[in-house]
């Protein structure tokens, strides 16, 4: 495979390779359990990128995702930077009250209101059910992304171009192709944003499978039922990566 390919032409390529095969297997705290294949994975990313453009927004765009912040192991916070990426925009994670002004704003769905120019709640639904009762302001994002096409061409982004804004810095697309590719299965459980969408790039880049455990203390349970690897540096925590 290609080394330094950069993400969305690695989930492209996945997709035309294996798109049945698993991706990401989401653990709730409440035992609930989700799996998406590569192809449903990178579906939600091509209609959640259409969205993007739907919206007018381009490269120079401020994208906040607190979505990110108040829920990193669910699998449709782990859209949003993919499909952001796909569409050639970069990602700013913060929470809600560093999120304003931005030109989107992606949130959870506890207590939803209008932050940015346009603001989305997610349900955090195992199934990718969405809300209703929103208030004005404030748009249902499993509804506005299951109505748009399957499909999307892909917007190419520069490696040096920033992909990933957080309190430790700015990412690049060169930085996420670098990253060390995962070929395995593994399971872990994520202390923050930057180590779960770290992860699910790696077994994006290696050929891999994500097994994501909201609650650590049932880790090794669910990577036994997965047959999932745990990472030695992953155990007993928080699905930390290396450097």
């Amino acid at each position: 495979m290609p080394r330094h390919e950069l993400v969305p032409q690695a989930l492209a390529r996945r997709v035309r390779a294996a798109g049945g095969t698993p991706l990401l297997t989401h653990y709730g705290a409440d035992g609930s359990r989700s799996e998406l294949s590569v192809a449903s994975f990178a579906n939600w990313v091509d209609k959640t990128a259409n969205l993007l453009d739907d919206l007018g927004l381009d490269a120079d765009a401020d994208v906040a995702l607190p979505v990110l912040i108040e829920a990193p192991a669910h699998w449709m916070a782990l859209v949003w930077p993919f499909a952001c990426w796909r569409a050639g925009v970069g990602v700013r994670v913060v929470a809600r009250p560093d999120a304003a002004p931005a030109a989107l704003v992606v949130t959870g769905p506890e207590d939803p209101t209008p932050l940015g120019a346009e603001t989305f709640a997610c349900s955090l639904d195992p199934w990718g059910r969405g809300l209703t009762g929103l208030p004005g302001g404030v748009a249902d994002y499993s509804s506005e992304a299951l109505a748009q096409p399957d499909g999307h061409p892909g917007a190419p982004a520069a490696p040096e171009a920033p992909a990933w804004t957080d309190g430790g810095g700015v990412r690049t697309h060169g930085d996420l192709a670098a990253l060390e590719p995962v070929s395995d299965r593994v399971a872990v459980t994520p202390d923050g944003p930057w180590a779960a969408v770290a992860w699910l790039v790696r077994a994006v880049l290696g050929g891999g499978s994500l097994v994501v455990v909201e609650d650590a203390a049932t880790l090794a349970r669910c990577a036994a039922a997965e047959r999932a690897r745990v990472p030695r540096w992953a155990a007993p925590t928080a699905g930390r990566i290396p450097p």
